[in-house]
Formats: C-alpha cells, sequence, structure tokens
C-alpha cells in the first residue's frame, strides 16, 4: 500500500491560474484531436496521486493510458507539500471550482473529456459537465451526493474524510488500509487546506438535476452525458448514490455496484473499476481494440447482473463483439453515442430487458 504514495509518474506538472486560485495539475499523454483526455478530480483528504494511483499503476490501466492521455487535477492547497494557503485567501465553493476546470483545459488545450471523480471530486465534475455539457463526452463518478449537505451528506462525509472512517466492516477488514491512508492524510497533507476543501463541501448546493419524463420537456436540467456511478456496496455512500441515480436520465446512465467492497472501491478493487471503465469508455465508440478478459454477464428476474470472473467470459465473446460492433457503428453516425447499461446476456443467450443498475 505505501507504493501508492511513493511511485512517481512522468507528466507536466503544472500551476493553473484560475479565477479562483492556482490549481495544481499533473499532464501526461500527448492529446489528440479526435480522443478525449481522462480527466479525474480527487476527493476531501486526498490528491490524484492518494486518490487515483492505486488506479492508474494497475497493469490493466496502461491500456487505457496508452490510449487516452490523462489530466490530475489538484483543488488549491490539497497537493503534497502545499503551503497553508493566506489567511486572506477565500477558499472557492464547489461551483467556483467547478468553473475552475475550463481554465485548465484551456491551459492545455484540451477540448473533450471523460471525467473520473470520486466524491467531492465527483460533485465538482457533475456541476463542470451540467454547465458545459459541450466539453464533456462521459462521467465516471464514485461515490457522488448530489444533495446539499444534511443528514444524508453527514453520513457520506464519514467517508469522504479518509481519516474519520467509521464504517465498521472496513475497519475490521481493511486494517492496513486505513492504517495508509491514516499517515498519508497526517503527513503529506496540510491539515489547514484540507479543513478548508472539507468546509467548502460541506457548503454545497444540491446539483439542479431533474428526471426526463417520456414526453415531457426537452430543456429539463440534466447531465447529457453517458454516466457511470459506481459505489461499494458497503459504502456509507450507497444511499447518496443511489439517490443521484434516481435524478438522472436513465438512457444515458448506469450505476454500477461492487460487491465485497467498502468506501474506497478504486483502492479496494482496481481491477473491477478498471474493467468496468473500459466498457464505458467502448460505449462510446473508443478503445475498441481492447482487451476484456473479467466481465461475465447474466440476467436474473429481468434486470442486468454483471459479475467480474474471468474464467467465465470467454463464453460471452459473441456478445461482447456484438457491443463493440454496435458502439463502432453508433460513433460513426452520431461522433459518439450513449449507453444506459452493460451489455448483458442469459446463459440460454436470451435477450432480457434493461436496467440502469448493476452489481458485481
Amino acid at each position: 500500500l505505501v507504493q501508492y504514495f511513493t511511485l512517481h509518474g512522468t507528466g507536466l506538472v503544472e500551476h493553473v491560474e484560475t479565477h479562483y486560485g492556482n490549481v495544481h495539475c499533473i499532464m501526461t499523454g500527448t492529446p489528440k484531436a479526435n480522443l478525449p483526455v481522462l480527466l479525474t478530480f480527487h476527493d476531501v483528504g486526498l490528491n490524484h496521486k492518494s486518490c487515483f494511483d492505486p488506479l492508474f499503476i494497475h497493469e490493466d490501466m496502461q491500456e487505457i493510458i496508452r490510449h487516452l492521455p490523462v489530466c490530475h487535477i489538484e483543488a488549491p492547497g490539497q497537493h503534497e507539500g502545499a503551503k497553508t494557503l493566506h489567511d486572506e485567501y477565500s477558499y472557492p465553493s464547489m461551483d467556483q471550482l467547478s468553473e475552475a476546470v475550463p481554465a485548465v483545459l484551456k491551459h492545455f488545450g484540451l477540448c473533450r473529456v471523460i471525467g473520473l471523480g470520486v466524491g467531492a471530486g465527483a460533485y465538482i465534475l457533475a456541476k463542470f459537465a451540467l454547465n458545459h455539457p459541450d466539453m464533456v463526452d462521459g462521467l465516471v463518478l464514485i461515490n457522488i451526493n448530489a444533495s446539499a449537505e444534511g443528514l444524508m451528506g453527514s453520513v457520506a462525509s464519514k467517508f469522504c474524510f479518509p481519516i474519520k472512517l467509521t464504517f465498521q466492516d472496513e475497519i475490521d477488514t481493511n486494517h492496513d488500509l486505513i492504517a495508509t491512508y491514516r499517515h498519508h492524510i497526517t503527513t503529506t497533507m496540510n491539515q489547514a487546506n484540507v479543513s478548508q476543501f472539507l468546509r467548502s463541501y460541506h457548503s454545497r448546493n444540491a446539483l439542479e438535476v431533474e428526471r426526463p419524463v417520456p414526453g415531457g420537456s426537452i430543456n429539463v436540467r440534466t447531465l447529457k452525458c453517458s454516466t457511470l456511478l459506481i459505489v461499494g456496496d458497503n459504502s456509507p455512500a450507497v444511499e447518496a448514490v443511489v439517490d443521484c441515480n434516481s435524478k438522472l436520465d436513465p438512457t444515458k446512465t448506469t450505476l454500477l455496484k461492487m460487491a465485497d467492497c467498502g468506501g474506497l472501491p478504486q483502492v479496494d478493487q482496481p481491477a473491477k473499476v478498471i474493467e468496468a471503465l473500459k466498457y464505458f469508455i467502448q460505449g462510446m465508440g473508443y478503445l475498441s481494440s481492447a482487451s476484456m478478459t473479467r466481465l461475465r454477464s447474466r440476467t436474473a428476474s429481468g434486470s442486468s447482473v454483471s459479475s467480474f470472473d474471468g474464467s467465465r467470459s470467454r463464453a460471452h465473446t459473441n456478445e461482447l463483439q456484438r457491443a463493440r460492433t454496435h458502439s463502432r457503428g453508433a460513433e460513426e453516425k452520431r461522433g459518439r453515442s450513449h449507453t444506459d447499461s452493460m451489455e448483458c446476456s442469459s446463459n440460454s443467450d436470451q435477450i432480457a430487458s434493461k436496467s440502469n443498475q448493476v452489481a458485481c
């Protein structure tokens, strides 16, 4: 676990000036005109390394980052070794942090992104996508809470600030993980700055999103891009993520619950998250040649259920190939496609009705 916080990837590291302060950014890879950039934003108490290194150093992730450049954004004062922010500095709100993202994209000459956010970072990227839909191809949001701070937010905040992880299942089963993160937060993060970021997150407004109704207004404010919501089934954030899912367009949103997983799925089970990410990106017409080795799909009671099992995935090669062919055809026709669920089939190869909720 310690390696997560000591490995240093190569990339362009810059402090990007925005209207709301300097933002620490790490850019890797070379942007291409026909491909989006994978844009990450971390949670409270973390930075790009502690939040995403377990994911990005995983061998299965290399196939993605060979195709897509990556830009990590860190909120003001949250990078390792950050000095305490000046007393006169007013820490930006969640809305203001979302409006700092376009300045980062402009600085690096980026046009379109696939956002990957956790907790507070998920909220910020979702807000950014609402206000700048033309710049976002897709969103992968882990442990998002779309509500304003309240009862649901107070529960989720125990996850969002990892030093306060109190969920009993994780305490019982992940002693090393919690100890590593506690050490990271107390030794490498500026505590005063983290507190300001936490207060900003707790002062957030609810995301102004509304689930479209068939035959209803076409001007409903909602996320326009393909969206994948991820949460561990033992996470304190489950209720908040399910609530967010109920407010989004079901034709463009998938909710993925990860079995035997707590509040840090990208750390606890990175291979599962990466496999889901590959399918998600393929659904938009990218990574058509990416290898898929772990996903086995079946249907139960008319709902889509996905589990990760490399020994059985080959039985569904034809189904997965049809999914990839369909996504490539949609890409040629519309520029990119939107998917509402993982491609699933039953053991008898009969197609069942689709749901926008899957479990793995």
